[in-house]
């Protein structure tokens, strides 16, 4: 074993090979407790903040790819569709069409209280909240477990959207586009436009859509007009529109009146409404519930004549007046309409037996009522039920108009300083030969001899009195005398449409062979009310497009269509035929008035047309076959033996009349008349009701008058010369004319009135009767002659009167 000294294990340097592993020690953490336990559960603030940011992330991407993604898309078919309204003169309505009951208006037309109680109902901080506003959402369900009334949880910009650009249903789909288009319409549109929107497009209930067709529906008023207790009980209805109704559902008034009270304090929180106000204000009574677009009664026949009006006038386009929005005022006024039903009803209707008389079952009756200064209709009669009956009586060209053409005959006559065969001027003194199937002279187109009502002679006699017992025999040579093309344009110039059916230029134009409308005659005989300046006539006043934009309508133009002389003169003759013929019925109007008759031929049609100096207006009495409308005669019809104008037309006229002018002062014609018609002549001794007699005074051959021998001395033309010179006659062909014509145009007033001897009564129809003793009235019939074209020739059947 050696000596030397063994080498010792050395010991580890502590100073390095301890600190070595301390150093690496202090630079790796401590490995954390694993978590075990309920701590598990909870997320370490690692990942909530991860999930923060992208949640946010998402969040913000989500909306803004959603924002450029939904688009404000057009609007909804029912949004959009609107009813149109029909507005009587004094902004009544009176109709409204469509299969909505919506009528938009802008906002400046709805009352700031009605706009205040909306917003105190929906939305009270509409004005200064964004479109979306989170709080209401717990505020509505916060005001609802409280008992404050229910509130909707969205703004009253989604409420619209959802109202106008969107359906209806509760989808998650739905609910995304109402955010992001309630925001996007929140940066294009101001807080106004929003609202007016809003209040356009809400439903009301009664079909009510939009805030204008709801008060007019529950208060029979326009929005403009509605008070705060009005518009309070307007905007609880949008909570819940048929709950609500308390007129429908009277069990509920407590709950609507809960409602109307949250509302109505609303309006005091938000400075709206005064307390005193709010005090002294008591819960609206809704007026009974009605169907306003039912086109029952008069209603439909208007509204499709003033589609067609404004259609024919280009005033509207037909597309557009389809797709509804628009406020129609037309000139017919509620009162006189009221009266035109009434009087039909009253002096025809109520008459009817249609029980025990099948030819009460044809009766028709129309008519047009016309403010001669103006043109303006200020009532139509259609039918009795436009869903019953819808041709519009008012409007239709099928029946003759009988002898209420004559008129025009005469003006014609005077217009164009017309003269007799013999070279006589026509005037109201002047004679004619009134003897039955006397042939006329003078006309080229072949022999044309038309019968007098009952076949009955009359002898010479004035035309005055020819106009007053409405001779057919006169006026079919005074046709030729003036000229029948002259007579077809003087017809057309008063307000005749030229496209008048049987409108032609022969001498059977003068017994009213055309067949023109109630509302073309009343146009005509306006003229003469308004000495013989035409107006034509119109049916609208304004036209309003969504409740913004007036739509321009024609300029009324006014022209001289024949003369004041002419014109005033043919009053001055129809005003004897009230005072002495045919139409003394109209003498229970009470005021000064100028009228004349008419009878279809075979009586399918009589008629009655007459004016004050204030309203010109139409009455027909028509037959039709209700299931084959075939026209049909009248005879029997009331239980009378015939229907002449003298009966029920004019008694129509006269009380539709009388009360349409009620109240107004009685205004008398202000007449300028033609030379020598300012006095009356005396009536001809021969114009008896015994036929063949003659002119008893010897101013012609009572032979040649009876067998109507045309010699060529033409001692038997009409308006013969010799002694037998109409009095006044201005021709100037006689020297020393009788002392009863002569003078001056008349100034009118009093002094123009045809005395008595204006034709006295003989012959005259007996209105009272119902026209049953028509006495001389005229026929009306073309005596020959084919109707449809004119040409005469063929003897018909009389028309009357």
């Amino acid at each position: 074993m050696s000596d030397e000294p063994q080498p010792q294990p050395q010991q580890p340097n502590r100073g390095w090979a301890s600190g070595a592993p301390e150093a690496a020690g202090k630079a790796k953490k401590p490995k954390r407790p694993k978590r075990t336990g309920w701590r598990r559960l909870i997320p370490t603030w690692r990942i909530v903040l991860s999930t923060v940011v992208i949640g946010l992330l998402l969040v913000v991407g989500g909306f803004f790819l959603g924002y450029h993604l939904v688009q404000i898309p057009a609007a909804n078919a029912l949004a959009t569709k609107q009813s149109n309204v029909y507005l009587y003169a004094d902004g009544t309505v009176l109709a409204r069409d469509g299969e909505v009951n919506r009528e938009s208006v802008g906002l400046a037309r709805i009352s700031k209280d009605a706009q205040h109680a909306v917003l105190a109902a929906e939305d009270r901080d509409f004005y200064t909240e964004s479109a979306i506003d989170p709080m209401a959402m717990v505020r509505a369900g916060w005001n609802t477990a409280t008992g404050k009334g229910k509130q909707s949880g969205s703004t009253i910009t989604q409420q619209y959207v959802k109202n106008y650009y969107l359906a209806q249903e509760q989808t998650v789909t739905r609910k995304v586009k109402e955010f992001f288009i309630s925001i996007k319409l929140d940066r294009e549109k101001s807080k106004d436009e929003i609202l007016e929107g809003y209040l356009n497009t809400s439903f009301f209930g009664r079909g009510a859509y939009g805030i204008q067709s709801a008060a007019q529906a529950y208060f029979g008023v326009d929005a403009k007009d509605l008070t705060a207790a009005q518009g309070a009980y307007l905007a609880s209805l949008l909570n819940a529109p048929s709950q609500y109704d308390v007129v429908a559902h009277p069990e509920n008034r407590p709950a609507a009146e809960a409602r109307w009270n949250y509302v109505m304090n609303g309006m005091v929180d938000k400075g709206w409404l005064s307390a005193s106000d709010r005090a002294a204000a008591k819960f609206p009574k809704p007026k009974q519930s009605t169907i306003s677009t039912n086109m029952s009664g008069q209603r439909g026949y208007v509204v499709n004549i003033v589609k067609k009006y404004l259609i024919e006038n280009g005033i509207v386009d037909e597309e557009e007046l389809g797709r509804g929005g628009y406020r129609i005022t037309t000139t017919l006024q509620k009162d006189k309409q009221d009266a035109f039903v009434k009087a039909v009803d009253d002096k025809l209707m109520s008459q009817l037996d249609k029980k025990e008389r099948k030819v009460d079952t044809y009766v028709r009756a129309g008519g047009a009522s016309v403010d001669p200064k103006t043109g303006k209709v200020v009532a139509m009669y259609n039918g009795i039920d436009y869903v019953k009956q819808y041709t519009p009586n008012a409007t239709r060209r099928d029946f003759q108009v009988g002898s209420t053409f004559k008129p025009f005959v005469f003006t014609s006559a005077v217009e164009n300083h017309s003269e007799t065969q013999s070279g006589q001027t026509i005037n109201p003194n002047t004679r004619y030969d009134g003897t039955s199937e006397r042939p006329v002279q003078g006309w080229a187109g072949g022999r044309y001899a038309p019968e007098n009502e009952d076949q009955r002679d009359y002898g010479h006699v004035t035309v005055r009195e020819a106009t007053d017992k409405s001779i057919n025999a006169v006026y079919a040579q005074m046709a030729v005398d003036v000229g029948s093309d002259k007579v077809m344009q003087t017809a057309i110039d008063l307000g005749l449409s030229k496209n008048t059916p049987e409108l032609t230029p022969s001498p059977s134009i003068a017994l009213g062979v055309a067949t023109a409308s109630p509302l073309d005659m009343a146009e005509a005989y306006a003229t003469l009310a308004n000495h013989g300046r035409h107006s034509t006539y119109t049916l609208v006043e304004k036209v309003m497009k969504d409740g913004k934009q007036e739509v321009e309508l024609p300029e009324r133009r006014e022209h001289q269509a024949v003369s004041r002389e002419a014109a005033d003169t043919t009053t001055s003759v129809l005003r004897s035929v009230v005072q002495n013929g045919t139409a003394s019925a109209a003498q229970a109007v009470g005021r000064p008035a100028a009228a004349k008759t008419g009878t279809a031929e075979e009586d399918t049609a009589a008629w009655f047309a007459g004016y004050t100096p204030d309203l010109a207006t139409v009455v027909a009495v028509m037959g039709q076959d209700p299931k084959t409308a075939a026209h049909k005669s009248l005879y029997g019809a009331m239980g009378l033996a015939r229907i002449n104008g003298g009966g029920a037309p004019a008694e129509i006229w006269s009380q539709y009349t009388r009360n349409a002018l009620e109240g107004e002062p009685v205004a008398d014609f202000d007449l300028q008349l033609q030379a020598g018609a300012d006095v009356t002549a005396p009536p001809s001794s021969d114009a008896s009701d015994e036929p063949g007699e003659g002119d008893e005074s010897g101013s012609s051959d009572p032979d040649a008058s009876s067998t109507g021998d045309e010699d060529e001395s033409g001692s038997d033309t009409p308006g013969d010369s010799g002694s037998s010179t109409p009095p006044g006659d201005s021709g100037g062909t006689e020297s020393d004319p009788p002392s009863t014509g002569g003078g001056t145009p008349g100034s009118g007033g009093p002094s123009t009135e045809p005395g008595p001897t204006g034709g006295g009564d003989s012959g005259g129809d007996d209105s009272s009767n119902g026209g049953t003793d028509p006495g001389g009235g005229d026929t009306d019939g073309a005596g020959g002659g084919d109707t449809d074209t004119g040409f005469p020739g063929i003897p018909v059947t009389p028309r009357r009167q």
